[in-house]
């Protein structure tokens, strides 16, 4: 393993447990072994610099099996388009050596921007979008691109609760359950009709 791979790994799961304002660069530098103190500033040149690595080191992974597994979803089924996007992820919290979920838990709350990650990730993500907004007549334009939005941030959160579980020794559902279960609830997100209320508020701010 190169010396940027282990600090990439490192900085990950440091970051994960500790936030990302409160892990010193140094200490990064420690935990991965680097004799020199300031590792990270040569090879990333800060924390910024860092950050990105951190997201980018998975994202290409991530994108190649959402893209395969998209292929192969049907285009009338909402339930395989959502699973063949989300399962990569979501597959990510059985893996004891990887903190990603947490750590884009992390991005998430500081607001990071994404706009620097490859342009085949925001493809990808945008074509996702549009995928499932098709699939969503029922719900008004406006809607669907929150609902999609809060669909995955659940995805998400609830992907890095199970990591959590596993890495203190909890009991957790089994996998299938667990996947299972899950896309219910982003279908049941997705899909349900909306509120008389919320349409009241949707006319009022269009």
């Amino acid at each position: 393993m190169s010396a940027k791979q282990q600090l990439v790994l490192t900085a990950e799961r440091l970051y994960a447990q500790n936030g990302l304002e409160g892990v010193p660069l140094r200490q990064i530098g420690t935990a991965a072994g680097m004799a020199n103190k300031s590792a990270v500033q040569y090879h990333f040149g800060g924390r910024d610099g860092l950050i990105r690595a951190i997201l980018a080191y998975r994202v290409e992974d991530l994108t190649r099996r959402r893209v395969l597994l998209g292929a192969r979803a049907s285009d009338s089924d909402l339930r395989s388009v959502v699973e063949a996007h989300q399962l990569p992820l979501i597959e990510l919290a059985e893996d004891e050596n990887c903190f990603y979920l947490e750590f884009l838990e992390q991005l998430v709350r500081v607001v990071h921007p994404l706009g620097d990650l490859p342009q085949s990730h925001q493809d990808a993500e945008r074509a996702y979008y549009d995928r499932v907004g098709l699939l969503l007549p029922d719900i008004p334009h406006p809607l669907r691109a929150i609902r999609i939005h809060q669909a995955s941030a659940f995805c998400l959160h609830a992907s890095a609760g199970r990591h959590r579980q596993l890495m203190l020794g909890s009991p957790v559902a089994p996998y299938a359950v667990h996947v299972s279960q899950l896309l219910d609830t982003l279908l049941a997100t997705l899909e349900s009709l909306p509120s008389p209320e919320t349409l009241s508020a949707l006319s009022q701010h269009p």
